[in-house]
This record gives C-alpha cells, structure tokens and sequence, in this order.
C-alpha cells in the first residue's frame, strides 16, 4: 500500500524546487491518488518523480512536468479544457480538482488501449464527470469549443489548425512541437482577444509523438 508520506514528500520536494507555484495546484495534487493512474506493476513508485509506462506503449508523465503544465496553463475556476492525448487520464483529474463544478473537463485519446486504461483510472478515482473520448485528438474535438485552454500531451509536427481555431480569443494552448522522438519544446500559445497567435518557447522535453490527420501517421 502506498504510504501518504510518499505523496506528501513528493509534493514538498515539488515545492522546495519552485515547481508548485500556486495552493491550487498543491490541493489537486495531494488530492488526487497518483497509485490509481499507473499500472499495479509500478505502484510502489507512483510517487517517485519520473515517467511511467502505461498500457498502448504510452507514458504518465513525471509529476514535475504535470505541475509545469499546470502552473502555465494559467486555470482558473470555470475553464473549459481540453486535453489531446490524455493517457493516463491523470492532468484531467488535476484539471478537474482546479476548475472546479462551474468548468468543463474534455480529454480524448487515439490509442484504445490507452483509452480504457485512463477510462477506468477516472473511474476509480471517482472523476465521472470528466469527459473521455476516443478519437483522433489531433484534429481537436470541436462539439464543446471554443475552449479556454487546450494542452496537448504528445509531440506535434507543428500547432495542427483545428485545435488553434478550437482555442477561445483570449485563451491558451500549452502544445509539444518537434520531431518524434527527436528534438522537442514546449510551447506556450496565446491567443489574443483579436485571434493574433503568439509563441513562446518555454523548455526542451521528451514526449511520445502525437498520432493522427495533423499529427505523425
């Protein structure tokens, strides 16, 4: 059994190093039970700060990147937010825990292995409300748009257009742009009030590549 001091050293450790930025992001993270979105296989390191693999030759991402993500993703009560590429389904339950009952959570994932996997996961941890598709992400998922932020969680040839005209004017899109398995960097997209687009590099990662029409075949 996992020991809450685990999770609760985790999340000091987060925050002595300038990764947890606000108390939001800390409650959802204390809150939601990172053992229920890993494989049983890797139950004993749900809380170590690294990557996972999961069902569909997938990752959950280390802890310090879903803080990153979360803290520039800029949440607020009331957003509604799409994930593309959701995998485990566990940035969806943070998300959740941030925007509260008034915002809407969408996730949608390609990979069907992977899909159940993060289906049952939100399940488990009793996240019903949140919303989990299985289609092709890269193409964005325009029934509940436009969107107050999107994020995708896998890497891109570049910003594929449905997701940037699924964005709303004034919102933000958090997005992987590089080659698969290659080079990679976080972007961080605003779209202004008026529909202009501008970007911002923010660090070099490593994620799995985004599958689908805008994304690697």
């Amino acid at each position: 059994m996992i020991k809450n001091s685990a999770k609760t050293q985790l999340i000091k450790n987060l925050e002595f190093s300038g990764y947890i930025k606000s108390p939001k992001i800390k409650k959802a993270m204390l809150k939601v039970p990172r053992e229920l979105f890993v494989p049983e296989k890797c139950y004993d390191e749900a809380y170590s700060d690294t990557p996972l693999p999961i069902p569909g030759d997938q990752t959950i991402s280390a802890p310090h990147m879903h803080t990153i993500t979360l803290s520039e993703l800029k949440l607020k009560e009331g957003d509604k937010v799409l994930e593309v590429g959701s995998g485990s389904g566990i940035l969806l339950a943070y998300i959740r825990e941030i925007v509260g009952a008034t915002g809407k959570v969408v996730g949608i994932e390609i990979n069907k292995e992977t899909y159940k996997f993060a289906k049952e996961n939100l399940k488990r941890a009793s996240c019903r409300d949140v919303i989990l598709i299985h289609g092709d992400g890269s193409s964005g998922y325009s029934k509940y748009a436009p969107y107050d932020k999107v994020v995708v969680s896998a890497a891109s040839p570049d910003i594929p257009k449905p997701i940037i005209e699924q964005l709303r004017p004034g919102g933000i899109l958090l997005i992987v742009i590089g080659s698969s398995y290659g080079d990679q960097n976080l972007i961080k997209v605003r779209k202004t009030k008026s529909g202009r687009i501008i970007e911002n590099q923010l660090m070099p990662v490593v994620f799995v590549p985004l599958k689908g029409k805008y994304g690697y075949k």
